[in-house]
């Protein structure tokens, strides 16, 4: 499948660690997450415009005194084989790649590691094992690649982060306890409190309390004691 670009954040703080960066949304997801803030792109077939390559590479070389990193979002942005030449020119004009997916795709991103052409990566653990498949929109073999793509990065060969978005209607406590089991020893997970928004793909979605994330926060520092809350120090 095509690559196609659907937006572009031209600076961010937040999106790469201990990088300014800018943050580039990829169209086409194998998810369909309910609490997903960026469905359109998911939804999205190359139709609606987007920006082309050339004006996005244009970009990259004007700033790259000023940003040090892209970070590769979408959708999800390890769906098209063209990710790994698209990187690559990325890398040529000398930044560091940080790519944001699902986990689904754990053969391309071992191969985009193995060539040097990603730097860190962040994978969305949606829930517990249990209830993958309701909280993710994706059948048995969504699981069954992220649960590789989790062994892969708990190698060591890439640096990375997991996270996951907390909802009210999927996610309680013994999902926290499973997933503290599940990445034990992980290098760095995060819990980020559930946003609604006029973009999130099911209306009628709802946080969890704080006192529920700081509840969940103490189950999973059993298992991975380096674990947040996102935007705490």
């Amino acid at each position: 499948m095509a690559l196609n670009i659907g937006g572009l954040q031209k600076l961010t703080l937040l999106d790469y660690p201990g990088r300014t960066a800018c943050t580039v949304f990829l169209e086409g997801c194998d998810f369909r997450c309910p609490f997903c803030h960026n469905w359109e792109l998911c939804e999205a077939d190359g139709q609606n415009g987007g920006i082309p390559e050339e004006k996005f590479f244009s970009f990259l070389k004007k700033r790259r005194n000023m940003l040090e990193g892209v970070c590769i979002s979408g959708g999800e942005p390890l769906m098209s084989p063209d990710i790994i030449p698209f990187a690559e020119k990325i890398k040529a004009i000398g930044y560091d790649i940080k790519i944001d997916t699902n986990g689904s795709y754990p053969a391309r991103l071992r191969s985009l590691a193995e060539a040097g052409l990603v730097d860190y990566a962040a994978v969305d653990i949606k829930n517990s094992k249990k209830k993958y498949a309701e909280t993710s929109g994706s059948d048995e073999r969504g699981l069954a690649e992220v649960e590789k793509t989790v062994s892969f990065l708990m190698e060591g060969s890439l640096d990375y982060e997991f996270r996951t978005t907390v909802v009210k209607e999927f996610h309680d406590a013994d999902d926290f306890e499973e997933i503290g089991r599940w990445i034990r020893g992980a290098k760095r997970y995060y819990l980020q409190m559930f946003r609604d928004r006029d973009s999130v793909m099911t209306a009628g979605l709802h946080p969890q309390p704080e006192e529920n994330m700081r509840s969940y926060l103490k189950t999973v520092r059993k298992y991975v004691p380096s674990a947040k809350l996102r935007g705490e120090a």
